[in-house]
């Protein structure tokens, strides 16, 4: 039995293993350009977060229905609960689909179909989150969160995503003003590829209450004092950072420093069919790179579920933490 987690960065567009791709191309009548799972497997490698996103971006050419998007999340919620994840706060990207053809409501009705179900197949309980391309511009932002009004029923909060550099939260100031009167809960992408000062605008202007990755807060002693006092979460994602070239090996990883320094530090596995592991993998991954004790593990499951928008739910965030806390290590 894995130690308990919950996953608070987990795009599930990045779920789409090469074996789901090929079958749902059959089925929409899509050609990959990829002679089978193997070639497209080999093109996982990365140099930089742009070279990932134009595959990530091309593959989803193979999500046409509904029923696509409720495969999709139920093969990553399979593959998560067998990993120990209770609780997974799940990204998706309505731009990339909108802009292909694909409504909204397809993609969250589809996705939805699988979530609403999560806990009774899986044992994993969800929380949808809508998030913004920060390459596309502002209005369409906010074209995307007024098309989404008829479904914010389904969604908990909304986020901002893809290509970082030259893109500042500042951008979004005004939908993200919009989100929050509309009571969504609101996170960002700050400080993968961008500097510490995309963190001080994603907490100041947006008004976020997580960040995610933040990797880069420990270039700025002053920022991350203030994360810590303020008990900001950072949803980081080890394995991501490796191989989009943030850092080099995943022993540079600052991680154990940043548990140190007492930072609300979660560990995920942000797109894992192109990252070479799921949240489970992650945390073995971290675990032998960098040494990590159980205790720090029992920490980093913790600040997890600490971490998750579970207000609603006390009494659920409480067994959750009870299960950390009662985790036998020896029992692996």
């Amino acid at each position: 039995m894995p130690l308990p987690k919950a996953e608070l960065h987990l795009h599930i567009e990045g779920t789409l293993e090469p074996e789901l791709a090929f079958a749902l191309a059959a089925r929409n009548g899509v050609t990959l350009p990829y002679a089978d799972t193997e070639e497209l497997r080999k093109a996982y490698l990365f140099s930089d977060l742009q070279s990932f996103l134009d595959l990530y971006y091309g593959l989803m050419a193979v999500l046409h229905t509904e029923r696509d998007f409720t495969e999709l999340a139920d093969a990553y919620l399979a593959r998560a609960a067998e990993q120990g994840v209770r609780h997974a706060e799940i990204f998706f990207d309505p731009q990339a689909h909108t802009a292909r053809g694909v409504a909204i409501g397809t993609v969250v009705e589809g996705l939805a179909a699988a979530l609403d179900r999560a806990e009774e197949t899986h044992g994993v309980s969800t929380r949808l989150i809508m998030c913004f391309l920060r390459d596309e511009s502002a209005e369409s932002a906010m074209a995307t969160l007024e098309a989404a009004k008829p479904y914010l029923h389904r969604i908990t909060g909304v986020g901002l995503d893809s290509a970082e550099v030259g893109h500042p939260p500042s951008k979004f100031r005004e939908v993200y003003a919009a989100a929050e009167a509309l009571g969504l809960r609101k996170v960002a992408h700050a400080g993968e590829e961008g500097p510490p000062e995309y963190i001080r605008e994603a907490l100041d202007v947006l008004g976020v209450e997580r960040v995610d990755h933040g990797l880069r807060c420990m270039e700025d002693p002053e920022l991350v004092s203030r994360l810590v006092r303020d008990r900001v979460p950072l949803t980081l994602c080890p394995l991501s950072n490796v191989r989009l070239r943030a850092i080099d090996v995943l022993e540079d990883h600052p991680l154990a420093a940043m548990l140190s320094a007492g930072l609300v530090a979660t560990v995920n596995s942000d797109d894992p069919a192109y990252f070479g592991g799921y949240v489970g993998d992650t945390f073995d991954a971290v675990r032998g790179a960098l040494g990590l004790g159980r205790e720090e593990l029992r920490t980093l499951a913790r600040n997890s579920f600490e971490a998750a928008f579970l207000e609603d739910e006390e009494g659920r965030r409480a067994r959750y933490l009870a299960e950390v806390e009662a985790y036998d290590f020896d029992a692996e």
